[in-house]
């Protein structure tokens, strides 16, 4: 495993979810005045502003339609879609903290996706932390002590195709055209989000939603790219591990735009669900560096007898 690469992966990773919870916040900030399918399908119609800092010299516009895996890029369209969507209505219906504890969910489907179809590693630590981030979502949600709604269905069904675009992302990996790979983000809420908001679309009314619709779509589709990046660089389970960060930003938003304080219990779930991701995040801190030194000093005793080997008279 090439670690300097796993790394950058979830570098971008992290970077990716923050520009996923600030676009959340725009799609919330909307409070319901636009169609949820019209607030998603925003993020295919932005999205096609990133097309020209990706295409390179020999491709073409049309590469975005022509992948070579058409299978993987209708999966990830289809994931796409349904996540978009339903995360808007969730965000709609609950608090960005529930909701994403809700979404936490998906590394634990990725982690078992990616067991049964990529066929990679996960430690007994990886196992362990998305045991702990669940039981974090049900002290947030204690079903059968709250109610539950069709925010907490969004939510759920949010962080299964989110799961999938992770694992059709990594099943593309042979998928050389980033046109391609891009495309499939933008054409699934342009084509499926465009003919669920029919006839119930309405033009924004005011320069505030402007921006608002703006925010949400523009940063989601760049939040795509990056993890599009990221998979190419880190296995499909350690890409999901930074999705916990967007917990910080779910709390800070929560008070700061939308004045939503937490209770006790939410607060208590919250800690752990975070726990959840440090646990794994300082796990493979410290696989990394005791791997590095290993590298280190097998290449000094791979030097050392060289050094050391007597010259050989002229």
């Amino acid at each position: 495993m090439n670690f300097k690469a796993l790394f950058s992966g979830m570098a971008l990773a992290f970077s990716a979810y923050a520009l996923f919870s600030i676009s959340d916040a725009f799609s919330k900030l909307l409070a319901g005045s636009l169609n949820p399918f019209e607030v998603a399908f925003s993020s295919g119609v932005f999205g096609l502003l990133l097309l020209p800092f990706v295409r390179k010299p020999h491709e073409s516009y049309l590469d975005v339609f022509r992948p070579r895996l058409r299978g993987t890029w209708v999966l990830r369209a289809v994931c796409v879609f349904v996540a978009t969507a339903a995360s808007v209505k969730a965000f709609m219906l609950l608090s960005m903290p529930e909701a994403l504890a809700l979404m936490f969910l998906m590394p634990l489907f990725v982690t078992i996706l990616s067991v049964t179809l990529l066929k990679e590693k996960v430690t007994a630590w990886a196992w362990l932390a998305v045991i702990l981030g669940f039981i974090g979502v049900l002290i947030v949600l204690r079903p059968g002590v709250r109610p539950l709604n069709l925010g907490h269905l969004c939510a759920l069904l949010a962080a299964f195709a989110n799961a999938g675009s992770v694992i059709a992302y990594r099943l593309s990996s042979a998928e050389t055209v980033r046109l391609s790979l891009l495309g499939s983000s933008l054409v699934g809420p342009l084509v499926g989000d465009g003919l669920l908001m029919g006839l119930n679309a309405t033009w924004p009314a005011t320069a505030e939603a402007w921006i608002y619709l703006f925010g949400y779509g523009f940063l989601a589709a760049l939040g795509q790219l990056l993890m599009m990046l990221a998979t190419a660089r880190a296995p499909a389970n350690r890409v999901a591990l930074p999705q916990y960060s967007q917990m910080v930003w779910a709390v800070a938003f929560s008070y700061l735009l939308f004045h939503q304080s937490l209770d006790g219990w939410t607060f208590v779930g919250i800690i752990v669900l975070t726990a959840s991701g440090l646990l794994n995040w300082i796990r493979q801190r410290i696989r990394y560096e005791s791997l590095v030194i290993e590298q280190h000093l097998a290449r000094w005793e791979h030097r050392r007898p060289a050094g050391n080997q007597p010259q050989t008279p002229r």
